[in-house]
Parts: C-alpha cells; sequence; structure tokens
C-alpha cells in the first residue's frame, strides 16, 4: 500500500472511538503526602477523522489530562482505552506506534535539520541500530509536505521561528504514523497568523488523514471556529463533551469561566470584558461599521440599543457619511449634536460627558 492510498481520506459509515475514557480520576500521588484529585468521573471518546480541542480555566488540569491520556501519567481511577486496550498496561513502544504527542515544552534540537528532527518519528519503526528503510523516508517526506513544512527539511532547527519549528514538530509527530495526536499548547508562543494557519492545517489533517487530534488550547475564538468537538474541563468539576455550538446553547461555557468581570456572551461566542452596564445608548446604523461602533461601545460599558431603540435613551450614535463618502458618528444627547470622524473620539467625547455629569452631581 502506498502513502498516498494509506492517507487519502476516510469516509465513515459510523463514528468508531479510537480512544476512550472510563470513570476516570486523574492527579497526583505524593509519598508522604495526600492524594490531589484534579478531576474525576471523566468519560469521553475520540473518534477518528476529527479535531477536539480541550478548553478550560487555569488550573482546571488539562495538561494532567492529555498526560494521562497519552499514557504518560497513571491516572487515579478508571483508565484509558486505546484501540480498546487499556493504554496503561501496554508497552510504550506499542503505544508510540499509535499515538504520538507534542507538548508546550520547547525541545532543544538546534543543531539537527528539519529532516533529521521529523526521522525521530520513526524511531518505532527502526531496528536497534535506527536504520532508516526507504519507506521511513517516504513517510518522513510525506509528513513534511503534508504540514508544509518541506522547505525547512535541509535547515537547522535553530535557525527555524517558532511557527516554522512547530509545523516540523507535528511532521515529527505524524511520522509516527499513529492512529491518535496529542498535542498540548503548540499555538502558545504562536502570533495570530501562525495560530489560524496552525489550526487550520491540523483540521484539514484529521479531515484527510483519517486521524484523532486531540489539542488543548487557550485560545477560544479559533477552537470555537476551527474543532469538530470541544472538550471543556471545568475546574474541580466534571468534563463537558460536544460541538462548539452545542455547549454555547447549553450556556457551559458561562458557567465554566465564570468569573467577576467576565462574561461569554452566547450571541457571539466570545468573552466580554467589564462590569455592569454604565446605561444604555442608542444606536442607529447598518452593516459593518454599526457592528464595530456597537463593539466600541460595549468595550466602554454600554449596553447598546440597535435600530428602532426608544427615544427616551440619554444618548444616540447615528452612523453616517457626508457628501464625500467620510465615515461620521454623530451622538445625540439631550438637546445637542455632536458629529465625530472616528470611533475614538466618540467614545472619549461619552467620557468626558459622564465625568462633567459625575461632577455635577
Amino acid at each position: 500500500m502506498t502513502i498516498s492510498q494509506k492517507n487519502e481520506p476516510v469516509e465513515r459509515t459510523a463514528i468508531q472511538a479510537v480512544l476512550s475514557l472510563h470513570s476516570l480520576t486523574i492527579g497526583y500521588r505524593a509519598a508522604r503526602r495526600q492524594t490531589a484529585v484534579v478531576a474525576e468521573d471523566i468519560s469521553a471518546s475520540l473518534s477518528g477523522g476529527e479535531l477536539v480541542c480541550l478548553l478550560g480555566p487555569n488550573g482546571a488540569g488539562k495538561s494532567t489530562l492529555l498526560r494521562t491520556v497519552a499514557g504518560m501519567q497513571p491516572p487515579l481511577g478508571g483508565e484509558v482505552r486505546l484501540d480498546a486496550e487499556n493504554i496503561h498496561r501496554m508497552p510504550a513502544r506499542e503505544i508510540s506506534k499509535r499515538l504520538s504527542v507534542v507538548l508546550t515544552e520547547r525541545i532543544w534540537a538546534d543543531a539537527l535539520s528539519g529532516y533529521e528532527l521529523v526521522a525521530l518519528g520513526r524511531h518505532p519503526y527502526t531496528n536497534l541500530a535506527g536504520t532508516l528503510r526507504e519507506r521511513d523516508h517516504d513517510i518522513i517526506r510525506w509528513a513534511l509536505e503534508t504540514v508544509g513544512a518541506a522547505e525547512f527539511a535541509q535547515r537547522s532547527i535553530g535557525e527555524l521561528s517558532d511557527g516554522e519549528r512547530q509545523r516540523v514538530m507535528v511532521a515529527r509527530a505524524l511520522a509516527q504514523e499513529p492512529r491518535v495526536m496529542v498535542l498540548d499548547e503548540i499555538t502558545a508562543f504562536l502570533d495570530l497568523p501562525r495560530r489560524v494557519e496552525m489550526m487550520r492545517l491540523l483540521r484539514e489533517m484529521a479531515h484527510t488523514t483519517g486521524r484523532a487530534i486531540l489539542l488543548s488550547t487557550h485560545d477560544l475564538d479559533l477552537a470555537l471556529r476551527s474543532a469538530d468537538r470541544i472538550w471543556l474541563l471545568e475546574k474541580g468539576r466534571r468534563l463537558h463533551t460536544g460541538a462548539p455550538e452545542d455547549l454555547i446553547l447549553r450556556n457551559v461555557f458561562a458557567e465554566a469561566f465564570a468569573s467577576e468581570g467576565v462574561r461569554f456572551n452566547r450571541e457571539r461566542g466570545a468573552f466580554e470584558i467589564g462590569g455592569p452596564p454604565r446605561g444604555e445608548i442608542g444606536l442607529i446604523g447598518d452593516g459593518e461599521e454599526a457592528f464595530w461602533t456597537a463593539r466600541a461601545l460595549e468595550r466602554d460599558g454600554y449596553l447598546v440599543r440597535h435600530n428602532g431603540c426608544s427615544g427616551d435613551l440619554p444618548a444616540q450614535v447615528k452612523v453616517t457619511r457626508d457628501e464625500s463618502g467620510r465615515m461620521l458618528w454623530q451622538l445625540v444627547m439631550r438637546d445637542s449634536a455632536q458629529g465625530h470622524e472616528s470611533l475614538y473620539d466618540l467614545v472619549t467625547a461619552l467620557r468626558e460627558e459622564r465625568k462633567e455629569i459625575c461632577h455635577r452631581y
């Protein structure tokens, strides 16, 4: 069977779990100290051909869960099954043929070339001398091409940027030919374009190769847009699973990340910062200009009432254009109207108005 045949898109008539968690309790056992339980009674599954993002507040135990899932840390209770076998009873070499891991920690392999680093992914299949066969070289080249890192093959790892290095690390994990890939915060040190690119790559790779990819991340917005399923681990509580939209509609995000001054907006699928609204303000306008005007006003603490709002509101903002097509924001308060050429000027004027009212009373 050729490499291209083996990794063609997988057509699945039924979802089959390649990895499953059964009544899992995770945490640590330390000598002369009590057992520290991080989370318990966790049951979930991971299917081939899907990208699953693991989310949760800091301290919820995401890294502990990933390490337990990958067989690197024993559970306190329950079990993890890889292809229906208890992963914590499997030989390490057999695990590495079915599951690969990329952790957050930077691997110091600067002297190696990209090709040499990816070649390490073939270790489970080589002899004691580490001899690479032609098929191993085929798979190494395929892995580099799949993640768009073929151009880094002959460059040393020390010369690569963080984003390029992460691509090579994913290629190494892919070269193991695993059924499951476990990735811990691999986008943490990338800039926004590289994070978007990496998430697109992982989603496409899961769908086209039929592998299951489990990725922990703090990037909620990208996870909601990219993941087929979400695993949301609440701090000290349960693991919620489902499509991103399912969890939003069940109000799971708002409860899991609840904290003072932070709230989850179900309509936008995003967190909002700020306390109680400063007051209501009307907004008249349409299109993307009105959308971003509302964002600016909401960030400053206002509850925005859109087109058709009551004329009884103390202030209204009208989004218009002058004769030359230039954007204008007209702020109508009481019996006065002010024109502003930018949202920054508009918000500043509202703040000055608040100061004046506070000073007056």
